[in-house]
C-alpha cells in the first residue's frame, strides 16, 4: 500500500497500472496455472491416500510445476507483449524487459516448490511467515532503492526486484532445509543410547522442541529434493495422482478467468482458503462416503466449516458496511485529490466491497468441495465452470454496457453467487445422511448483524459532516464495538482457539 501510494504520487498512474495490473496479472496467471493443480492434487495425496503415493513420487510431482511453467510462459509472453503492449513509448522498453523478468522470476520461484510443499505438509507455519516476510522485504528494499534514485526507471526497478525476490525464495528455502536436515540427522544420532556421541543433555536442549516428533520426516539429505534422487521402489510418477492433477489443471484455467477480477480481495482471503483446503484434505477422504469415515473427524470438519464460513462472512460484512463510508478517505490517502476526481474510483471501491462478501464465502465453500470431491466429480464440475465462464463473459459485456465499469463487479458477484449456491447444495447433500447441517452455522449472530449495520449507518451519516480526523476516529470506535460484539457472541469459539494456541506453544 505504501509503495503504491509512493508510485502514484511521484511517478504516475500509468506506471502503477503497468506494474499492478499488467505485470502482477502476468505473474499471478503464470504461477496459478503452473502450481495450483499440482499442489492441490499432492496435498490430497498426503491425507488418507498416502499409502497409494510415495514421498519420492510427491517430490517428483512438484518439479512438474517448473515444466508446466515453461510451457505456460510461451503463450503468456506472446499475449502480454503483443496484445497488452499499448503503453506509452517512454515505458515500452521497460515494459518488455519487465515481462521477460517476471516470467523468468516465475520459473525460478517454482524451483523452490518441493521444499515449500514439504513445509506445508509438516505445518511449518512460522517458517512460511518468516521467509515470506524476507522475500517481500528484499523486493521492497530493492525497488525503493532504484525508484528513489531514478523515478523514471520504476518499471526496471520492479522487474529487478521481482528477480531478486524469486532468488531469495529459492535460496532461503533450500538454505533452511540444508540446516534443518543436518540438525535432524544429528539429533536422531545423538538420542540413540548406543551412540558414542550420546549425551543426556542433548535431549534437554532446544533441538528436542523441533525434532522430537519428526521421525516421519522423509528426507535424509538435501539432494533428495531433486527429482529421482530419493529411493523409490514404485514408478517415477503416480498414475492416480496424475489423473487428479489433470482434473485440477482444467479447473485452474477456468478459475483463472473467473477470479482475476478480484485480485485485491483474494490477497486477503487466499491464505485462509489455502489453510482450510489443506485441513479438509487431511480430515476428509475424497474417495470414501462420509458414512464410512471416522465420525469424530467428519463431525469436526463440519463444525470447522461452519465456524470458518461464519468468520469470513463477518469479515465480508465488516468490509461492506464500513467500506461505504471510508472508500473516499482511503482513496484520498492513497492517491490524493486528483486520484479520486470524478468519483469513479470511489464508486468502484464501494461496489467492490460487495464482491468481497461473495468472494469470502465462495473461497471456503468451494475449497471444501474441491478437497472432498472425487476426480470424477471434479471433472463434472469443470464442465459447469465452463458454463460459468461463458456466462461471466457475456454478463460482463452486457452489464458494462449498461452500468459502465461497475457492471464488471456486478457480473463477478452474480457468478460467485451461483458458485456459492452449487457448493452449498453439495455440502447439504453430503452431510444430510448424517443428520448434520454445517450451513446453519454460516450466518453470524443477530447482535453482530445489528451492530455492524448500525455502525456502518452512523459512519455513513457522518461522512462529510465532520472533519476527516473525527470521521476516522468515529470509524475506529464503531469497528472496535463491532469486533467486541463478535467476540462476545463467539466467546466459546475464541476459548477453543486460545486453548489450542497454548497447546501448540507448549508442545
Amino acid at each position: 500500500f505504501g509503495i503504491n501510494a509512493f508510485i502514484i504520487r511521484h511517478v504516475g498512474r500509468e506506471v502503477l497500472g503497468i506494474m499492478n495490473v499488467r505485470l502482477l496479472l502476468l505473474e499471478s496467471t503464470v504461477l496459478f496455472l503452473s502450481r495450483e493443480a499440482v499442489s492441490r492434487a499432492a496435498l490430497s495425496a498426503t491425507s488418507q491416500q498416502r499409502e497409494k503415493c510415495t514421498w519420492s513420487q510427491l517430490i517428483n510431482q512438484q518439479w512438474l510445476t517448473v515444466i508446466i511453467c515453461i510451457f505456460v510462459c510461451l503463450p503468456c509472453c506472446y499475449v502480454w507483449l503483443n496484445c497488452f503492449s499499448s503503453v506509452d513509448i517512454v515505458y515500452l522498453d521497460q515494459y518488455r524487459f519487465a515481462c521477460y523478468a517476471v516470467l523468468l522470476s516465475c520459473i525460478i520461484e517454482l524451483c523452490a516448490e518441493p521444499p515449500v510443499f514439504v513445509s506445508q505438509v509438516f505445518c511449518f507455519v512460522k517458517l512460511k511467515i518468516g521467509l515470506n516476510t524476507l522475500h517481500i522485504f528484499v523486493r521492497s528494499v530493492i525497488f525503493l532503492t532504484i525508484a528513489l534514485t531514478d523515478p523514471t526507471a520504476a518499471i526496471y526497478a520492479f522487474a529487478i526486484a521481482q528477480l531478486a525476490s524469486a532468488v531469495t525464495i529459492v535460496l532461503s528455502h533450500y538454505g533452511f532445509y540444508a540446516y534443518y536436515i543436518n540438525s535432524l540427522n544429528l539429533y536422531k544420532q545423538n538420542r540413540n543410547p548406543t551412540s558414542s556421541c550420546f549425551l543426556k543433555s542433548d535431549l534437554e536442549d532446544w533441538r528436542k522442541y523441533f525434532f522430537e516428533n519428526m521421525d516421519d520426516f522423509p528426507l535424509k539429505k538435501l539432494s533428495e529434493f531433486l527429482p529421482g534422487v530419493m529411493e523409490n521402489e514404485s514408478k517415477f510418477f503416480n498414475s492416480e495422482l496424475q489423473i487428479l492433477t489433470l482434473s485440477f489443471l482444467k479447473q485452474a484455467v477456468l478459475k483463472q478467468i473467473l477470479t482475476e477480477g478480484s485480485l485485491a480481495a483474494r490477497f486477503i482471503f487466499r491464505p485462509i482458503e489455502d489453510s482450510s483446503y489443506f485441513y479438509f484434505t487431511q480430515t476428509i477422504s475424497r474417495d470414501v462416503p462420509l458414512n464410512d469415515q471416522d465420525k469424530t473427524k467428519v463431525q469436526e470438519a463440519g463444525i470447522v466449516l461452519g465456524h470458518l464460513s461464519m468468520t469470513v462472512i463477518s469479515i465480508g460484512l465488516l468490509a461492506l458496511c464500513f467500506g461505504q463510508s471510508y472508500s473516499h478517505t482511503l482513496l484520498y490517502l492513497y492517491g490524493g485529490a486528483d486520484f479520486i476526481a470524478g468519483g469513479l474510483p470511489e464508486i468502484l471501491l464501494k461496489w467492490h466491497c460487495l464482491a468481497i462478501c461473495f468472494l469470502a464465502i465462495n473461497g471456503i465453500t468451494e475449497g471444501y468441495m474441491f478437497a472432498t470431491n472425487t476426480s470424477h466429480d471434479i471433472d463434472k464440475y469443470n464442465y459447469l465452470l465452463a458454463v460459468f465462464s461463458i456466462s461471466f463473459l457475456l454478463l460482463s459485456y452486457v452489464l458494462t454496457t449498461i452500468f459502465g465499469p461497475v457492471g464488471f463487479i456486478f457480473a463477478n458477484c452474480i457468478n460467485m453467487f451461483c458458485r456459492i449456491c452449487y457448493s452449498a447444495r453439495f455440502i447439504w447433500v453430503q452431510y444430510k445422511p448424517l443428520g448434520i447441517n454445517p450451513l446453519r452455522d454460516f450466518v453470524p449472530s443477530k447482535m453482530f448483524l445489528f451492530a455492524v449495520f448500525v455502525g456502518g449507518f452512523l459512519c455513513n451519516s457522518a461522512m462529510f459532516k465532520i472533519s476527516m480526523t473525527s470521521h476516522l476516529m468515529l470509524g475506529f470506535g464503531c469497528v472496535f464495538i463491532v469486533l467486541m460484539t463478535w467476540a462476545y457472541e463467539n466467546k466459546d469459539l475464541l476459548k477453543v482457539c486460545w486453548a489450542y494456541r497454548k497447546k501448540l506453544k507448549f508442545e
